[in-house]
């Protein structure tokens, strides 16, 4: 059997008419004719019950109809594959961000991107780096947005950012009457955390050299995101360090106050990962680019 012969059986199930199924398959109606009736008697069967009025589906026709529409669906879909693999900006790109940077990254990469890639979407998926990291050696991601420290054997990483820390507390806390803060002062206060297995905990942890201390953290209170902590801050449960593009989302809380950090201010770099057998390394470059055409607010694109 032959695709030609499964979209003549197929477009004649739709019309029901060997003239207009001709017209649509674009050949003339003594040629479909014809084609299914070798195909016919090929096989031995009849798929068509042919009179001068109407053209009738068999129940062998009906089962072959449907199943050459199956056919012909699946082999659009192999040419659809052949098409990305010439073009590597056409089709979805699998994008895994770590939560603490995607509600602030994510809204200004998408337009970047599109204008970038438009034929391009993304498949998104947030979670912890751990699990992101195993996702994409299982090939389920593409590609992810992490912070370092992160190596993996056989992935490709590539620094596409720093971000700053800083301090967010509630309104009228005495180190509100601070320009500036001193990491150290970060383990005197009732610190706010995010829990444990999230990586931005680590990194404030190693930014503060004194919640490093046996039992540095034990007293803190934890939230389970961000957004979480924004508001124990702002109720007056603790004050808490976040990075820069977290605080660029909050602009227009009363109940906060933001205060940057003394010199060396700590920060973290933020990398996109990918598979270094990776097949379609032009996306890569592209959502790179786009990344860097709108950086979260505060960071220093690189």
């Amino acid at each position: 059997m032959t695709l030609t012969e499964l979209r003549y059986i197929a477009m004649l199930a739709r019309e029901k008419h060997f003239g207009r199924a001709a017209e649509k398959c674009h050949v003339s109606q003594p040629t479909l004719s014809v084609a299914l009736k070798k195909f016919e008697q090929r096989y031995g069967v009849v798929l068509f019950e042919r009179s001068s009025a109407e053209v009738r589906l068999t129940m062998l026709g009906e089962q072959m109809a449907i199943q050459a529409e199956r056919v012909l669906e699946e082999a659009g879909r192999l040419k659809e594959l052949v098409e990305q693999g010439k073009d590597p900006l056409l089709g979805p790109l699998r994008l895994g961000v770590i939560y603490t940077i995607a509600p602030y990254l994510l809204p200004r990469l998408i337009p970047a991107l599109h204008a970038r890639a438009p034929r391009m979407p993304l498949f998104l998926h947030e979670n912890f780096t751990v699990n992101l990291s195993a996702q994409l050696r299982r090939g389920e991601l593409d590609v992810i947005v992490v912070a370092l420290p992160f190596g993996e054997a056989g992935i490709v990483s590539r620094v596409v950012y720093e971000e700053p820390f800083c301090m967010v507390l509630p309104n009228g806390h005495p180190l509100t009457r601070q320009a500036l803060i001193d990491p150290d002062q970060v383990a005197a206060e009732n610190l706010l955390l995010l829990g444990n297995g999230n990586c931005f905990r680590d990194q404030v942890v190693q930014a503060c050299p004194k919640l490093s201390a046996a039992g540095g953290t034990d007293g803190a209170l934890e939230g389970s995101s961000l957004e979480t902590v924004r508001y124990m801050v702002a109720s007056g449960a603790g004050l808490s360090v976040v990075p820069v593009s977290a605080a660029a989302a909050w602009p227009h809380d009363e109940l906060l106050e933001f205060r940057e950090f003394r010199d060396p201010v700590p920060v973290r770099k933020v990398v996109i990962a990918w598979r270094a057998s990776f097949p379609r390394p032009q996306a890569i470059d592209v959502l790179r680019a786009a990344i860097l055409d709108a950086p979260p607010p505060g960071v220093l694109a690189g």
